[in-house]
């Protein structure tokens, strides 16, 4: 209950600082969501670029492991995932609420499960990461983008929203490397300490997950 109260007054307090505390919306916002999306970045700071095109790896690297967490929770895990590709952290914080521990994958793992839980999967979104970071600190302008930062909604809250999804990841791997047998505290700390990148090198190491099925969990013995 704690933990649900927990993220409950983190979500509230993400959406109360978004939309009074941040700072104000700049004319041109939606100009330069536009731009982003369509790849038209002439004129925009590469740091800005990276950051953009960032978090849109971050919701893969969620969904690598809230679509099959979600196979033991009875909310409906794909809904938040989807949405986290539009919102970030804004979605993912009423799932990791709402969300019961849950250690076990139970049934089959369907093509889009197996493609997820591919480290193919880790290794793609990996590459892609170093080539986006690589770009913003080759070319970006730090100077201008602190600037940008102090004064800009869009950016300010999308660093926030970056920082968020970094800070948050563990809450999830614990229950992940359960579900794939793997014991392993020093390996926890390392992945949760270091902020993108640890996530990435998890999908590109994580034992395949075993399917389990029902009947076979109905079988074993109940503890006394």
């Amino acid at each position: 209950m704690v933990r649900k109260i927990a993220f409950g007054f983190l979500w509230l307090g993400f959406i109360i600082y978004a939309f009074f505390l941040a700072p104000p919306e700049q004319p041109g916002t939606f100009e330069l969501i536009k731009n982003l999306s369509t790849g038209q970045w002439q004129g925009i700071n590469p740091l800005v670029i990276a950051l953009f095109n960032l978090m849109g790896i971050w919701p893969l690297i969620y969904s690598a492991v809230v679509f099959i967490d979600g196979r033991g929770q009875k909310i409906p895990a794909w809904l938040f995932a989807t949405a986290s590709f539009a919102v970030g952290m804004f979605a993912l914080l009423p799932y990791l609420a709402l969300r019961e521990p849950s250690n076990q994958f139970v049934g089959q793992k369907n093509i889009f499960l197996k493609l997820l839980d591919s480290r193919v999967t880790g290794v793609l979104l990996t590459v892609v990461t170093v080539l986006l970071v690589a770009y913003g600190l080759r070319g970006g302008d730090w100077g201008s983008f602190v600037q940008e930062w102090q004064t800009n909604r869009f950016i300010n809250v999308m660093s926030l929203d970056f920082s968020l999804l970094s800070l948050l990841f563990p809450t999830l791997l614990g229950d992940d490397m359960a579900r794939r047998g793997w014991k392993n505290p020093q390996f926890f700390w390392l992945i949760a300490l270091i902020p993108l990148f640890g996530p990435l090198i998890y999908l590109c190491v994580r034992p395949p997950l075993q399917e389990i099925g029902v009947e076979s969990i109905s079988k074993q013995p109940a503890v006394n």
